[in-house]
Formats: structure tokens, C-alpha cells, sequence
């Protein structure tokens, strides 16, 4: 495997996988933003799609490794051994940040099914995800930098969390009181996973690139800068609706099909921007 083409399937397999590790992500961690009143309740009905989603999580990741082995060794796909793909995983970076991810998957996938919902058990498995989700980064661009390296981690946490968690309210949110009662304390958490992916983002950044020329002159900044077009877009979407959605849904004036759609639109275009992130990352 080499050339464009393998570069845009591994791009698209970690896209997938990212995608699913958000929204596991999410879903683990969207008990929290309830009341105590109705937070067993939530954990309950997020149980479900958490396990099925930690399933697509490891499928995806163990492809993904599968994919990396192979163009490591230069052999295709379905030609792969065991014994490459185990010297890929144990004595890599990349082997072994996909095996921490593929544990982490699998560990909240059976958690989610078999473990009775508490409050431990949630911090548990959110902790257990960020582990899985902050392990990608070890081998991804800037990983050589120490500073670099840690600015991608809090950046893609950062992401994973605000994207996750307003995907995991698509999935579990079904009335308007719910949404009247959630919808202000994500706004926060969002608040606050911005403000790290922004500072996190352009010390990442201002690390990579040499100068400001290489955003249209290599293909690495020419991706960054249309993520950062994307971002711009976001914030101004989440920053409207900030100021319009959210006092209506506070106010109960908010249906819960009206927050579904506004919460989709947010996420489509997060969409975009994970894909983006997931070039970035082949690409650096």
C-alpha cells in the first residue's frame, strides 16, 4: 500500500475511528450533566448506545492497526501475519497507542453492558475513554515534540468531549424539561473545552508550521487552514447558539425536536472537522 490512495483510506478509517471514540466519549460522560434526581436514569438509557458504539470503537481500531501494520511492512491488507502485526503493536508507537486504544475501547464496551450504572462506574469509564482517545495522539503529527505533544493531547480531548457529549444528548435527551435542565451545564463544559482546543490548537500549530506562508503552500497547512475555517464557522454556530437556543431551551420554549436539529447541525459540521483532524493527523 502507498500513494494518495492508501493515504486517503487511512484517513478515512481514523475519521471513523475517532469519530466513534468521541461519541463513546460522549456518551460516557453525559450522566454528569444531570441533576442527581435523574442521572440514574440517564445513565441507563445511555448504556445502550454506549456499548454499541464502544463495539464500532474496536472494530474500527483494530482496522486501523491492521492498516498501519500492513503499509509499515509494505505488504497489502489481507496479506498481513500474525507475527507482523504483533511486532507492529508491541514495538511501534503506533502499535501500541492503537493497542491502548483497542483496550480502552473493549474495557467500556463490557463495562457498559455488564457493570450496574453508579457514579463510579461513570468516572470510570470517562476516564478510561479520555486514556483510550489521548493515546492516538502519541504517534500522530508534533508527537516528536514534547510540547507538541501534549498541546495535541489537550486539543483533541478538548474536541472529543464538547463534540462527544452534544452527540450523546442527540442520543439520550428525549424531552423538553431534560433539555431545559442539561442544556445550560454543557454550555459551560463547552465553554471551557474552546477555550483549551483554541490555546492548545495554536501552540500546535505555531509548532508545526516554520511560517505563516506554509498554511497554502504544503499540504499540511493548506488542511490546517481549512480546519480553522471550519472552526470559525463553529464558534460562530455554538456562539449563536449560545445566546438564542439556550435561553429559549432554559425557558422551556424550546422543543425537543427544535434542540435535535439545532444539536445536528452543530454536529455536522463538527463531522467536518473531525475528518480534517483525522488528515491532519496522516498527513503530519
Amino acid at each position: 500500500m502507498g500513494g494518495p490512495a492508501s493515504a486517503v483510506t487511512e484517513a478515512l478509517i481514523r475519521a471513523l475511528a475517532d469519530g466513534a471514540a468521541i461519541v463513546t466519549l460522549g456518551l460516557a460522560a453525559v450522566p454528569l450533566l444531570e441533576s442527581d434526581r435523574y442521572r440514574a436514569e440517564l445513565s441507563r438509557r445511555a448504556a445502550g448506545p454506549l456499548g454499541l458504539v464502544a463495539a464500532v470503537w474496536l472494530l474500527t481500531e483494530i482496522v486501523r492497526l491492521t492498516v498501519e501494520a500492513a503499509q509499515a511492512a509494505g505488504v497489502g491488507f489481507w496479506q498481513i501475519g500474525v507475527r507482523i502485526l504483533t511486532d507492529f503493536g508491541l514495538y511501534t508507537t503506533a502499535g501500541r497507542s492503537g493497542l491502548v486504544g483497542i483496550a480502552a475501547a473493549l474495557i467500556v464496551g463490557v463495562v457498559a453492558i455488564v457493570v450496574p450504572r453508579g457514579a463510579a462506574t461513570t468516572a470510570a469509564t470517562v476516564g478510561v475513554a479520555a486514556v483510550g482517545m489521548a493515546a492516538r495522539t502519541l504517534a500522530g503529527h508534533l508527537s516528536e515534540s514534547p510540547v507538541g505533544g501534549i498541546a495535541v493531547a489537550v486539543h483533541a480531548l478538548a474536541a472529543a468531549v464538547w463534540c462527544g457529549v452534544l452527540a450523546a444528548l442527540v442520543l439520550t435527551v428525549t424531552h423538553r424539561g431534560q433539555w431545559a435542565r442539561v442544556l445550560p451545564r454543557f454550555s459551560q463544559l463547552s465553554l471551557l473545552c474552546v477555550g483549551l482546543l483554541l490555546v492548545a490548537g495554536v501552540t500546535g500549530a505555531a509548532i508545526k508550521l516554520d511560517s505563516p506562508a506554509e498554511l497554502w503552500a504544503t499540504g499540511y497547512g493548506r488542511i490546517l487552514a481549512a480546519k480553522v475555517v471550519v472552526t470559525v464557522v463553529l464558534l460562530v454556530l455554538a456562539w449563536r447558539n449560545r445566546s438564542q437556543w439556550l435561553p429559549a431551551a432554559r425557558a422551556h420554549r424550546s422543543s425537543a425536536a427544535l434542540s435535535q436539529n439545532h444539536s445536528l447541525v452543530e454536529l455536522g459540521i463538527m463531522a467536518v472537522a473531525v475528518a480534517l483532524a483525522a488528515a491532519l493527523a496522516v498527513t503530519g
